[in-house]
């Protein structure tokens, strides 16, 4: 059986300072730790199962119709949730990828079609994968940003590409999780060709550094599967603090925009320090960096209790390909650091 695994795997008593997980160099907003330490009481009762408040600011927030959202324990449970739902029988993801699109559409029988991202197109995907969504094609996974890669999907190929799926009946599936770290935001969006056949993916966990928390959210374009999948799965599929601290997080409208600074920097700054230090980088527009070294950075880091996500478990990548979180400027400096150290033994 295929073992899957994701950033975030090294126990906290052996790092200070965890690269591997893509988090808000910001962190989480104050209000929602208020939110979540003062949710007690309140989990004396079962949460709502419609996230009636939260789904009401989400759809606001987002310029649509509460019928349109569905809110889950994180965007990974959304994923199976919606997959279950379609019971697509065949499906092109793109790898390297975000594994759990793969485990959730093997899990359900689906027939994977890869489309591969090549090191020598700087992992950016062309114009051949409108060859791939042929009329057999049930769903397309998209992840803009992807995931270990950081590239976005040029907004010109994303109307081609949802042109097509209209055309051939397929269900595009595009996760948008790293979507509001990046300096084009919603103009980047699949959004802006929204369809009934469109579900885009978002989630509190990386913008609001409340990965403990588990909670995201579908946009939808067809209230019908929206609906469909509202009643697939578990029925309290998010908790009350959950649900409190989603509404918290909306409450702070300056937050993407303080997110989008530091993070633009910060990536700047990294990228020229990693390309300085002679390692292989990919150009990337989200909040992480995917680079090559031959040396097992993770095994030298380690005795300074810092860590990276080694991405050679990633279809497409292989061996030598590391990703980090661009974090806070001290942090990203303290890498750098610790990188040139590890380079000249």
């Amino acid at each position: 059986m295929k073992k899957y695994v994701h950033g975030g795997a090294f126990p906290e008593s052996e790092t200070d300072i965890d690269f591997s997980v893509n988090l808000n160099p910001l962190g989480m907003p104050e209000n929602v730790k208020e939110a979540i330490a003062n949710s007690a009481d309140k989990c004396i009762r079962y949460p709502d199962s419609d996230c009636t408040e939260l789904t009401a600011m989400i759809a606001e927030t987002e310029h649509t119709e509460p019928e349109q959202i569905v809110c889950g324990n994180g965007a990974a449970d959304l994923i199976y949730r919606i997959i279950m739902s379609v019971k697509p029988e065949n499906a092109v993801i793109c790898v390297p990828t975000f594994s759990e699109y793969e485990k959730a559409l093997t899990e359900n029988n689906c027939r994977i079609h890869r489309y591969y991202l090549h090191e020598n197109r700087d992992f950016k995907m062309d114009s051949d994968i409108l060859e791939m969504l042929t009329a057999d094609m049930d769903m397309l996974v998209l992840c803009n940003p992807n995931n270990p890669t950081g590239r976005l999907i040029s907004p010109q190929l994303l109307e081609k590409i949802s042109e097509k799926c209209i055309e051939n009946h397929i269900i595009i599936l595009c996760d948008e999780c790293f979507i509001d770290f990046t300096s084009e935001g919603n103009s980047g969006s699949i959004r802006c060709f929204m369809s009934e056949q469109t579900i885009i993916l978002k989630a509190f966990t990386k913008l609001y550094s409340m990965p403990g928390i588990r909670l995201g959210y579908a946009v939808f374009g067809s209230k019908e599967l929206a609906e469909t999948v509202r009643i697939t799965g578990q029925f309290w599929s998010v908790s009350v603090p959950a649900q409190l601290a989603g509404a918290a997080a909306l409450k702070n409208p300056d937050w993407i925009n303080k997110t989008v600074g530091i993070v633009s920097a910060e990536r700047n700054y990294l990228s020229e320090e990693l390309k300085k230090s002679g390692f292989k980088i990919c150009s990337s527009d989200a909040n992480f960096i995917l680079f090559y070294s031959e040396k097992p950075l993770n095994e030298l880091l380690i005795s300074k209790r810092m860590v990276l996500r080694d991405c050679s478990d990633f279809e497409g990548l292989g061996k030598g390909w590391f990703r980090t979180a661009v974090r806070t400027h001290k942090e990203n400096v303290q890498l750098i650091n610790a990188l040139r150290e590890c380079l000249n033994g």
